[in-house]
């Protein structure tokens, strides 16, 4: 039996009945991901939630076939593997409870980007839908946005969003409803190929998964969870970008939505949602920027020192970081002060006091 840690990684996520959520918890309860396969059978049944079916497919030998033969295919491609407790684990991501523990990884865009934005709407684009996704993508580049756009590579608005993105210099990825060893649909395979040197894709199941309509509605939230926001661009009243909206919600981020005419079918879901206050509206760019509380680039003015008076050592620190790093996660500051993230979630909070920061969605700040 290998002793490689990302070889019992990905034996871990591949044994079946076990999900995210179970999977963090035996890695809890043992430490690791090699030690969950070297723990004693009636120690696995102690744990909360591992029951005898799910002792006895740990104890399977068939997982460790399956990651070898996954080990042999991600080195043959030159793909990454990111497992949640890494550092290259997408942040946004890791707070999901639900996230998976292991996504497969081949592109050369951050899945950490300062800004991360989901685009999804119908397979069915109209031109007006087509229309407002690029509007709101060049703006997003023309005001200099360092954004990442995620979609799903389907049919109508994903696709649409990507080459969007392509055609004006952002990055963008894909989520995979299957494995990286396909392209579904084959006729997005030449876009995937161009996304490649423009972002990247991203699925969190292993190759050789068949193309499963389920699969679809659970890499939906990988699209949302890897984002700031997700905007839906056109709808029907039922649908996957309507799902991908509610997962969204579920995980308190925001959620946007673009009306339409009321007599236009894919303008139906996009309505209902603005209607039930189930996602604020927006018209534009500017919009996005309110209420996301984005400045845009080429509109700051030139940083200058910031002369602090009546701030302890620490909150210096903070306000420094903040000045050369932008927008940040209290977690990255955390690490970067290398202090417990209650301090500084206190000195955050005195730095508001002050109206010297402001927080933003999703736990991140920047200076007033």
């Amino acid at each position: 039996m290998k002793t490689d840690e990302l070889y019992y990684k990905l034996a871990l996520s591949m044994i079946p009945g076990i999900g995210g959520v179970l999977a963090r918890n035996l890695l809890a309860y043992t430490g690791s991901a090699r030690r969950v396969f070297s723990e004693p059978y009636h120690s696995l049944m102690k744990i909360p939630g591992i029951g005898e079916v799910h002792a006895r497919g740990i104890k399977n030998s068939e997982v460790f076939i399956q990651a070898e033969k996954e080990l042999k295919f991600i080195d043959k491609h030159k793909i990454e593997v990111l497992f949640f407790a890494d550092q290259n684990f997408p942040r946004r991501l890791k707070h999901c409870p639900d996230a998976p523990i292991v996504l497969f990884y081949k592109g050369n865009a951050s899945l950490n980007e300062q800004r991360v934005i989901s685009i999804v709407g119908t397979r069915n684009a109209t031109s007006y839908g087509k229309m407002i996704c690029e509007q709101l993508i060049q703006g997003l580049a023309e005001r200099n946005h360092p954004v990442l756009v995620v979609s799903g590579l389907a049919y109508g608005i994903d696709v649409h969003a990507h080459k969007m993105a392509m055609k004006h210099h952002i990055p963008t990825i894909g989520v995979l409803g299957h494995g990286l060893d396909r392209i579904y649909p084959a006729l997005h395979a030449n876009v995937a190929k161009e996304m490649m040197q423009h972002g990247g894709l991203v699925a969190d199941f292993p190759s050789g998964t068949k193309i499963d309509p389920p699969n679809f509605i659970r890499r939906n939230r990988i699209i949302a969870g890897l984002a700031d926001a997700t905007i839906v661009v056109e709808s029907a009243e039922k649908g996957g970008a309507l799902i991908t909206a509610d997962i969204a919600s579920s995980y308190n981020r925001d959620v946007f939505a673009f009306p339409g005419r009321i007599d236009k079918t894919f303008s139906r879901g996009c309505n209902r949602l603005i209607g039930m206050q189930q996602a604020n509206l927006i018209q534009g760019i500017e919009d996005l920027e309110y209420l996301m509380g984005w400045d845009p680039l080429q509109h700051q003015s030139a940083k200058h020192p910031l002369l602090f008076d009546n701030l302890t050592p620490e909150e210096e620190k903070v306000m420094n970081i903040l000045q050369s790093e932008g927008e940040l996660f209290i977690d990255q500051i955390s690490s970067k002060l290398e202090m417990p993230g209650s301090k500084v979630s206190a000195l955050l909070l005195n730095l508001e006091f002050k109206n010297l920061i402001c927080s933003l969605p999703g736990k991140v700040f920047k200076l007033r």
